[in-house]
């Protein structure tokens, strides 16, 4: 068992000096043996694993073992006696990552592995270090942590000490941007003028400052805190970076792509061989013009002395031993401080490095890689590599068009019926979204088919907190007796209703046996209440009453919207100024879309109740739902990546922010998506999409222009709506059509003639936006990328189907038929006069002519 007692202090006699002959018997009994860990490595591995002089950068592809490289590497270092547990510095992202290192050690290793102290995650480590010399940094050893939540009160005292508007110049929002200064390596003083002008006038670096003393007070640190405050102390106390530097003799770094600034500087200043010249940081942030262009920002905040040429390393015994694996290729996290720069640096910040590329990969076929490595090709900024497989080609990567969201929901869930029925586990089938909001649609879908799924990375979509929220009112509306909504939404957004009023509800309405909506209708009226909270609580009451007379009148939809507005619930989330808050803004606006399918307010929530009430157990057979950037570092046998549209897919947002840098980071992402799967990839896109609350005509993904011809093939949409278009999915059922009895002169009236004259032959030629059509203009500014319009040979001849038959082929039929005497609960009785699948048309006695669905009426 490896043990290594932790000093509590560190000195330089804790370094032994004794450092093992590289040829001496010792060495040379242990190279004779062959360490069974070594076994099954291929020839890229073991080089990555046996070069243990000088800085290595693992260029370590999807599915290429980069895992079990990094730990097989520490295992080398341990069983050769180039280091002790405790001198080994391993640093990766994720606890869990941390922990499987460990288990995966102790396997290698025959025991378990113990004495790894600096074996963690960065934000661990450096707490740990900030710890050892918390007096340097003003703080207790005992300083407590703050999270998220804690940081924005303290930052809401901050603001109201300085008379700030927290409604105009949100704590969250100052939260969010000290967070990126820190990961920046920013301390207050750093600060550019012109970032801190961003809020409250001006006032963000002094807001910053004072946010810094005031957590010295309290004795507390922030995440941030504890790698920046590790950078000061490392600055300004060169004999205590020393000491770390000498106990280091081995440095690993996972996920290398993924670090930020602040991280970057942490590892730069650990890394240098302490018998160097230590770099010398910048006192001050450089301006813009300072750094060389194309520089990342951490270029522009160290300069180090560069270390020893390959010559120079045999006469310098202290060469620092740095290995960093990671993907260029895979860096998908820029929006929250990531910089690819790190990775593509490593040569310019480690002359002499070697760069090892792990290229073989061991978990998808061969037509999906090639895809794969087609596609990130088109990226300028990478270091280069191409991922191979020894296995077969597999099937081909497939592209499937369908005429909206709706239809791709049905034709993804019709796919997966099918690989269900073939005996494979749902477990190995995942949908990859860009975006949350598209979970929506095919939740919905999982739920009508009865296919148990999961959300990876986030709640369920009807499970989130902004959701829940909006449902809360619509329910109160729908419902006034249902005091849990009404509690969880009465101060959301916050109206000055605390804990204290909700109590004095509660009694009330036990007194008196009543609904908590009518104890509040009860109160105001009194004098219980101060008149601040008086006035908030009737202004409640009267909204709802207001809404619940409007509900009558208006469509459930434009209700929804109007409730979200006038309750200012969207204004919440427009002022938030945090990462997320876009995204829900997204997701509400993807609720009230929900809602069109819905006869009415009550029948939506009884969906809803529907979808809630599904409780998935965590080993469960189910289909795993989670976006692109969720599902880094996950594999599965089937991958569908729906939204391959412009717009979406590279996100116009992400474009218009970051430029040539955002489309490069979008195509990351389709890189990662891809390669999650290991058999079978299937892409969808969309011609229509309901995108913030509009229907929009979408074009495919500039993406599927760089996909390799040869490894794509396009398939038919199974979602039954039969849409032609020119890509080959199928003739549109008003091709048949002798004549459409109008002549309109619109450019989609023009090119649905013109393809109809240009021959029947052509698929039937059915209207504007087909597949070919919208890809071409991508063709020619993507080469090499594949001409899709030359799959035209391959498609089928025309097809033409009845609309009623297909409104039959998909639609529910109803128990009911004309003339039957039917009695609904609002309505009253009727007669049916119109039976259209699951919704009746009905003559009521007193109502008039109403429709409804169904399952609303009953047999009188």
């Amino acid at each position: 068992m490896i043990r290594m007692t932790e000093p509590s202090k560190i000195t330089s006699e804790s370094v032994p000096d004794h450092q093992p002959a590289a040829g001496g018997i010792a060495a040379r009994a242990r190279a004779s043996v062959g360490p069974k860990y070594l076994a099954g490595l291929n020839p890229e591995q073991r080089d990555a694993v046996e070069t243990l002089d000088g800085p290595v950068l693992v260029l370590a592809g999807a599915g290429t073992g980069k895992t079990r490289v990094l730990t097989t590497r520490i295992a080398h270092i341990l069983s050769q006696g180039r280091a002790r547990p405790a001198e080994i510095l391993s640093v990766t992202f994720t606890n869990k990552a941390a922990r499987e290192m460990k288990h995966r050690l102790g396997q290698m290793l025959g025991h378990a592995v113990e004495g790894m102290p600096w074996l963690g995650t960065f934000h661990s480590i450096g707490g740990r270090i900030l710890r050892t010399h918390a007096e340097l940094a003003q703080l207790k050893s005992n300083f407590t942590v703050l999270d998220t939540d804690d940081q924005v009160r303290l930052l809401k005292q901050l603001l109201q000490a300085d008379n700030i508007d927290d409604k105009r110049w949100p704590a969250r929002m100052l939260a969010g941007l000290i967070d990126g200064w820190k990961n920046r390596g920013l301390t207050p003083s750093q600060v550019p003028p012109g970032e801190a002008a961003v809020f409250a006038n001006g006032k963000g670096g002094k807001l910053y400052a004072s946010y810094q003393e005031r957590l010295k007070i309290l004795n507390a640190a922030d995440f941030g805190d504890l790698l920046l405050e590790d950078i000061r102390i490392f600055r300004e106390h060169p004999d205590i970076l020393r000491q770390y530097q000498q106990r280091f003799k081995y440095i690993l770094v996972d996920e290398y792509q993924d670090t930020n600034v602040a991280q970057y500087l942490w590892l730069r200043l650990l890394s240098q061989a302490p018998s160097l010249t230590s770099p010398r940081v910048r006192g001050e942030v450089a301006s813009q013009g300072d750094a060389g262009e194309g520089d990342s920002p951490s270029a522009a905040l160290v300069e180090t002395s560069p270390l020893p040429t390959s010559e120079a390393k045999e006469k310098s015994p202290h060469i620092k031993n740095i290995c960093c694996v990671g993907d260029d290729d895979q860096s998908i996290y820029g929006w929250r401080g990531a910089e690819v720069d790190n990775i593509l640096r490593f040569e310019h910040d480690f002359p002499g490095a070697k760069v090892i590329r792990l290229e073989r990969n061991y978990r998808s076929t061969g037509h999906i890689l090639a895809a794969a490595s087609h596609l990130i090709a088109h990226n300028e900024g990478r270091l280069g590599k191409t991922l191979r497989t020894e296995d077969q080609d597999g099937e081909k990567v497939t592209v499937t068009g369908s005429w909206d969201s709706e239809e791709e929901a049905r034709g993804i869930g019709e796919e997966i019926e099918q690989i269900q029925r073939k005996g494979e586990k749902l477990n190995e089938i995942a949908i990859l979204v860009r975006a949350s909001y598209q979970m929506r649609e095919f939740e919905d879908r999982f739920v009508t088919l009865g296919l148990p799924y999961r959300v990876i990375g986030g709640p369920r979509f009807y499970e989130r907190a902004e959701i829940r929220d909006a449902l809360a009112y619509l329910r109160v509306i729908n419902s006034p007796a249902d005091d849990l909504a009404f509690e969880r939404i009465v101060n959301v957004p916050k109206r000055g209703l605390g804990d204290a009023t909700v109590q004095m509800l509660h009694d009330h309405a036990r007194k008196r046996r009543i609904p908590l909506f009518e104890a509040a209708r009860a109160v105001v009226d009194t004098d219980e209440l101060k008149p601040k909270a008086r006035g908030s609580l009737r202004e409640v009451v009267a909204q709802f009453d207001r809404w619940r007379a409007q509900r009558e009148v208006t469509a459930h939809t434009d209700l929804a919207q109007i409730v979200l507005d006038e309750s200012g619930y969207t204004e919440m989330w427009q002022k938030d100024r945090s990462a997320d808050a876009a995204g829900r803004l997204e997701n509400l606006k993807e609720l009230v879309r929900s809602m069109e399918e819905f006869e009415n307010l009550q029948g939506f929530l009884e969906h809803i109740s529907l979808v809630m009430d599904r409780d998935s157990g965590a080993d469960e057979d189910a289909v795993s739902l989670m976006t692109l950037h969720s599902a880094k570092g996950l594999e599965f046998d089937n991958v569908f990546l729906p939204g391959w549209e412009e717009g979406l897919f590279p996100s116009q947002r992400t474009l218009d922010e970051q430029g040539r840098a955002g489309l490069e980071e979008e195509r990351r992402l389709g890189h990662v998506g891809l390669t999650r799967a290991r058999r079978r990839a299937m892409i969808y896109f969309a011609t229509n999409r309901r995108i913030h609350g509009t229907w929009s005509t979408t074009i495919p993904s500039r993406f599927l222009d760089e996909l390799p011809a040869a490894n794509v093939e396009i398939t038919e949409s199974k979602g039954g709506s039969a849409w032609g278009g020119t890509g080959g999915y199928g003739a549109s059922r008003f091709d048949d059509m002798e004549a459409f009895g109008s002549t309109y002169s619109t450019p989609g009236w023009q090119r649905a003639q013109a393809n109809r004259n240009r021959g029947g032959g052509r698929n039937g030629g059915g209207g504007s936006g087909g597949f070919e059509e919208q890809t071409s203009s991508f063709t020619s500014s993507a080469s090499p990328g594949p001409d899709f319009g030359s799959f035209s040979s391959r498609r089928r001849g025309p097809m033409t189907i009845e609309g009623e038959l297909v409104a039959k082929s998909t639609g529910t039929t109803s128990e009911f038929s004309l003339a039957d005497r039917v009695f609904h609960q609002k309505f009253g009785y009727g007669r049916v006069t119109k039976v259209d699948g699951n919704k009746l048309t009905i003559a009521f006695d007193k109502a008039g002519e109403k429709k409804v669905v169904d399952s609303f009426v009953q047999p009188a």
